[in-house]
């Protein structure tokens, strides 16, 4: 296969059919959320480090969430996906708070790189008992801990073509053993963990025989049930104008940084191709907010320009928004697989 620039060979043709595939109904509800791979150790940060990446977030996003209401006078809910591997009872108390006040959740993340499966099953499992036992976080499914997930480095299920950054061809049934519900790590471009799938939400049945199983699936359409597989959330991944030199095309993947802000243009391309199921669409984008400069980027205006511009779009399409947690995504999602309507599942 030939390689082209940011492996496009893997995403762009699945974005090209869409582009030339018209919808089958407009887009009447559209569901934004948040997924922060927060990372407050980030480059092995001493623990003073870490600890202040956290107290600018507890400083500045109650302000920032109260100035924002949905059509259903709800504010957003920020998704704060939490590493195993940096585990720190007093952040994860910290981030708890925002849950308490109805504007923040935590959910789990992992980097590993070829540990085995032993080591998996024990890392997550004392994680998320730690969550759910220490910290009241996550919830109970079927009577026991239940979970959204993020795999560090994109790898998920052994996906990355060198075998890094994962090392287990049948993780996607070991995450459901141990209480996952869905998984949000996509899109990964430009990285080769980057799936043909694009812009969907779906199911995958893992084969523990080889890698990336989630390569394609089965799509979640409403009314066709609550079937098999790990549900797989995608965020939007297109192209579009370059940021920088506009005669240029750039990739759109739904990442918010210092040097790719939200903008109108952002919003449109992202309404024009985030997944739906039915006229529902859920715009799932991603960010490092642990970091410095993201930090900065995204207190300092960039949530603030997010939320307006996302309203804006919307009262100018007549479609109602509503702001999502992961796991209030996943029981969205849900609901429309057997035809309910999300928002009395959701109480809005």
């Amino acid at each position: 296969m030939i390689r082209l620039p940011r492996n496009a060979q893997i995403w762009l043709p699945g974005v090209l059919r869409q582009m030339a595939r018209p919808a089958a109904e407009p887009v009447r509800h559209v569901w934004l959320l948040i997924t922060d791979h927060y990372e407050p150790y980030w480059r092995q940060a001493a623990a003073p480090v870490a600890h202040a990446r956290v107290a600018k977030w507890s400083a500045q996003w109650p302000a920032i969430a109260a100035r924002h209401r949905d059509s259903f006078g709800c504010p957003p809910r920020y998704t704060f996906f939490y590493p195993e591997e940096e585990y720190d009872p007093e952040l994860l108390d910290a981030l708890a708070r925002f849950r308490a006040e109805g504007i923040g959740d935590v959910e789990v993340h992992l980097h590993h790189d070829g540990e085995g499966e032993a080591d998996f099953r024990r890392r997550i499992a004392g994680f998320v008992a730690q969550l759910r036992q220490r910290h009241g976080l996550l919830r109970d499914r079927d009577g026991r801990p239940a979970f959204c997930f993020i795999h560090g480095n994109w790898a998920l299920d052994n996906s990355h073509p060198e075998g890094r950054f994962c090392g287990l061809d049948n993780e996607l049934d070991l995450l459901q053993e141990l209480g996952c519900v869905a998984d949000f790590t996509l899109p990964a471009a430009p990285s080769p963990c980057q799936t043909r799938i694009v812009n969907a939400i779906y199911r995958a049945t893992d084969d523990p025989a080889r890698p990336k199983s989630h390569d394609a699936g089965v799509p979640v359409v409403r009314g066709g049930g609550n079937g098999t597989g790990l549900l797989m959330v995608q965020g939007p991944l297109t192209v579009r104008r370059h940021q920088h030199r506009r005669w240029l095309p750039g990739v759109e993947c739904g990442e918010l940084t210092r040097v790719d802000p939200p903008t109108p243009h952002r919003v449109d391309r992202w309404l024009a191709a985030a997944p739906r199921i039915g006229a529902h669409q859920f715009i799932k984008l991603h960010t490092h907010g642990a970091q410095e400069d993201t930090a900065a980027a995204l207190l300092d205006g960039g949530l603030d320009a997010l939320f307006t511009h996302l309203q804006a779009a919307c009262a100018a399409r007549g479609v109602t928004l509503g702001y999502l947690s992961a796991w209030e995504a996943v029981e969205a999602i849900e609901a429309l697989a057997l035809a309910r309507d999300p928002q009395e599942v959701l109480g809005r």
